[in-house]
C-alpha cells in the first residue's frame, strides 16, 4: 500500500491514505485549480483515487467524513507549516549522478553528525555541501544528519517532526536534500538520517485524526505510545516501515539512525523494528547496496543486533552510551544523574573491551540491574562517541566538552576514541574544539505548548542539580547561540585540534592494526592504581601501543617485557599538539621505564 500522493506523470497524480474508522474521505485540490474528489475505501480501511489531475507542486489536503481538512499524514512536502497544506512531489524529476557508489560497510565508517539548521551560518542542506571537501580531508567518511522530518516552524532540534515523510521547508525541502545525498556520495562519503519512530511532535500532529495511531496502553516520555502492537496497528506499522523504506528509495541514503528505541512498546509476536529490518534487508538485496539500520538504545540489550533467524531484531550497529559515559566521567569527574554509574577506569576498559558496561549489572541510578553482555558482537556494530547532540543539548547550558575539560583532557579523549577498535562518531565542531553551545531550541506557535517544553526541560535539568535558569528554547538568540562559529576554526587551539584530529584519523586509516576492527587482536589493562591504561592491538606483523593517562599526575609505565623496539608516532603533550612538552622517548625498549605526561596520549607503532 504506497500511502500519499505519488505523481504519475502527464499532470496526474494517484492519492492512498489510511483512515479505516471514517465514513468518507475526499482529496481536495486547492492548487493549481480547486477540485474536489471522492475517494474510495479497500477492506483495510485504505482510501484511495487514481488518475487525477494534480501536476507536481500541486496543494492538496484530506476532507475527514465531510467536515474536518487535514494536511496528508504521508506527506512528502509543507510548504506552508506543518498546518497547511501537502504538496505533490516528483521523485523522478530529480537527476542523480551518483550510479557509481557502491556504498561502505560499518568497519569503514568514520561518522560526522551535523544539525542542518545550526552547521552553518545559513542552515540549509546547499550550504552543507560546501563543507563536504573540508570533512572529507579531516577522514570523514560518513555524515550523519539529525531529523529532517517536517517540524513547526523553521528552528527545532528536528525530534518534534510530524510528517515523517516530508523534508523541512526551511532547510531546503525534498530537492535540496536530494542535493546533498547525491554531492555526499560523488564525494566518496555515505549519508546517514536520524529518524524517530517513537513519537511524534506536539503540534501539529493530526494523525489521530485519520486512525488510531497512539495507544493509552503504555506511557513514554512523549505522551501515548505510537500504537505497535493495538488494534488497528498493522496500518500504523505499515505507515512506519513504507517511511523507512521511502528514505532509502526516495533519496537514496545509505542508513537509518532510529531514535530511542527504547521509547518503542510492541508486545507482538513480531517486534515492529524486526519488521522494518525484514524490509531494509529484502530492498538492500533488490537494489544491490547494503542499507543499514543503526539503533539509539539505553537497554544494552543484545537482541537489538541478534539476528532475525535468531529471533533478534536485526539491526545492524547501536550507539553505545556506557563508552560515553564512562569516558566523560574520567574526564570530567561528574557524578551526578546517569552518571553516578560511573567514574572508574575499569568501567573504560570494559566499554572498550566488551562494550556494554552493564551486562546484567546493579545500577544504582535504575536501582536495578540492568543490561546484556555485548562480549561476542563485532566492534564496528558498537558506534561511540565522546559527545554527541544529546549529552551537549540535554546539559542546561548546552557545553560542550571542550567547555568542561581542559585541552589537554580534549587530546586524551579522541585518542582514545578514534583508536579504539568501534565506529567512531564525531559531533559537529568537535574536530576543532568548538565553544559555541547547542542548546535545545524550538519555534512553537501555541504559548501554553511553550511554557510547557519550558517547565519540562527544568524538570529534567533538576536530577543534575544544575541551578539557574536554562536559555529560552523559543528564543530566537539560543538558536542563534548555537550555530558553529567556523571562522575560530583557522585559529590558536582550534586550529591544533583540527589538525590533530586529522592525524589521528589518517592513523586510524592507514595502519593495519588500527584499522583492523577486532576485539580479538586487542588487550587492554589498567596501568597500577591510577586513571591510565594500555591499549596494545596488532594486525598481523602490525603492532600499536598506546598509553593513555587521564590523571593529573606523571606516570611511569613498566616496558621490560617488550620485545621490539617501537617507534613513538604521536603524543599528545608535545609541543607541535600545544602540550607541555613530553619526556617519552622516540623509540620504545625494554629500558628504561618511561614517564607519561598527565593527561596525555601517547601511541607507539612497529
Amino acid at each position: 500500500m504506497h500511502i500519499g500522493a505519488h505523481y504519475e506523470g502527464d499532470g496526474q497524480s494517484t492519492f492512498k491514505v489510511w483512515a479505516p474508522q471514517k465514513s468518507s474521505v475526499e482529496l481536495h485540490i486547492l492548487e493549481p485549480q480547486e477540485a474536489f474528489h471522492k475517494m474510495e475505501k479497500d477492506d483495510l480501511g485504505y482510501w484511495h483515487i487514481s488518475h487525477v489531475s494534480a501536476p507536481a507542486d500541486a496543494l492538496y489536503m484530506f476532507r475527514l467524513d465531510g467536515k474536518l481538512e487535514r494536511p496528508d499524514p504521508a506527506s512528502r512536502y509543507q510548504p506552508r507549516s506543518v498546518h497547511g497544506p501537502s504538496s505533490v512531489i516528483d521523485h523522478s524529476s530529480f537527476k542523480w549522478s551518483d550510479d557509481n557508489w557502491k556504498g561502505i560497510t560499518l568497519q569503514e565508517m568514520v561518522i560526522y553528525e551535523l544539525h542542518i539548521g545550526t552547521f552553518t551560518s545559513e542552515g540549509t542542506f546547499d550550504a552543507c555541501i560546501e563543507k563536504l571537501d573540508y570533512l572529507k580531508s579531516m577522514g570523514i567518511t560518513a555524515i550523519e544528519v539529525m531529523p529532517v522530518a517536517q517540524f513547526p516552524g523553521d528552528r527545532n532540534w528536528g525530534y518534534d517532526g510530524v510528517y515523517p515523510f516530508a523534508v523541512q521547508d526551511s532547510y531546503g525541502g525534498p530537492e535540496g536534500l536530494k542535493r546533498l545525498v547525491n554531492a555526499c556520495h560523488k564525494k566518496e562519503m555515505a549519508v546517514v538520517l536520524d529518524v524517530v519512530y517513537n513519537h511524534l511532535g506536539p503540534e501539529g500532529a493530526y494523525v489521530m485524526d485519520f486512525a488510531p495511531y497512539f495507544t493509552d496502553q503504555y506511557s513514554t516520555p512523549w505522551g501515548a505510545a505510537v500504537n505497535y502492537d493495538q488494534a488497528w496497528s498493522y496500518g500504523v506499522r505499515d505507515f512506519f516501515v513504507q517511511n523507512a523504506l521511502s528514505w532509502f528509495k526516495d533519496y537514496n541514503f545509505d542508513a537509518l539512525r532510529l531514535d530511542a528505541i527504547h521509547g518503542i512498546y510492541d508486545f507482538g509476536a513480531k517486534h515492529i523494528l524486526r519488521e522494518i529490518s525484514e524490509k531494509v534487508e529484502q530492498y538492500s538485496q533488490l537494489s544491490g547496496r547494503k542499507r543499514y539500520l543503526i539503533a539509539e538504545s539505553d537497554l544494552n540489550d543484545t537482541r537489538v543486533l541478534s539476528p532475525v533467524s535468531e529471533n533478534g531484531m536485526g539491526i545492524d550497529a547501536q550507539w553505545n552510551d556506557s563508552f560515553h559515559h564512562a569516558l566523560h566521567t574520567l574526564i570530567t569527574a561528574e557524578s551526578k544523574g546517569y552518571y553516578s554509574d560511573y567514574g572508574s577506569v575499569s568501567h573504560l576498559i570494559k566499554a572498550l573491551k566488551e562494550g556494554f558496561v552493564y551486562s546484567w549489572d546493579y545500577s544504582n541510578f535504575r536501582k536495578r540491574f540492568h543490561g546484556s553482555s555485548s562480549k561476542n558482537i563485532a566492534p564496528e556494530r558498537l558506534v561511540i562517541c565522546t559527545q554527541n547532540h544529546d549529552q551537549i543539548g540535554n546539559r542546561m547550558l548546552g557545553e560542550r566538552l571542550s567547555m568542561l575539560a581542559s585541552f589537554e583532557e580534549l587530546k586524551v579523549g579522541a585518542a582514545t576514541m578514534l583508536l579504539s577498535p568501534n565506529v567512531p562518531l564525531l559531533f559537529m565542531g568537535e574536530e576543532f574544539a568548538a565553544k559555541t553551545p547547542f542548546l535545545y531550541f524550538i519555534s512553537h506557535t501555541d504559548e501554553e505548548l511553550v511554557e510547557a517544553v519550558r517547565q519540562g526541560r527544568a524538570r529534567e535539568f533538576s536530577e543534575f542539580l544544575w541551578e539557574g535558569d536554562p536559555p529560552d528554547p523559543q528564543a530566537e538568540s539560543t538558536f542563534r547561540m548555537s550555530k558553529l562559529d567556523w571562522d575560530s576554526a583557522l585559529r590558536d587551539d582550534h586550529k591544533v585540534m583540527s589538525e590533530y584530529y586529522r592525524a589521528l584519523l589518517e592513523l586510524r586509516r592507514k595502519i593495519p592494526a588500527l584499522s583492523s576492527l577486532n576485539k580479538k587482536t586487542m588487550e587492554i589493562s589498567a596501568i597500577g592504581d591510577s586513571d591510565s591504561l594500555v591499549m596494545r592491538r596488532w594486525n598481523g606483523h602490525s603492532r600499536a601501543v598506546l598509553y593513555l593517562n587521564f590523571s593529573n599526575e606523571p606516570l611511569e609505565v613498566n616496558v621490560s617485557q617488550m620485545d621490539v623496539e617501537m617507534e613513538k608516532v604521536l603524543d599528545s603533550a608535545d609541543k607541535k599538539w600545544s602540550g607541555g612538552g613530553s619526556d617519552m622517548p622516540e623509540k620504545l625498549n625494554a629500558e628504561p621505564n618511561p614517564i607519561v605526561s598527565p593527561q596525555s596520549a601517547v601511541l607507539y607503532l612497529v
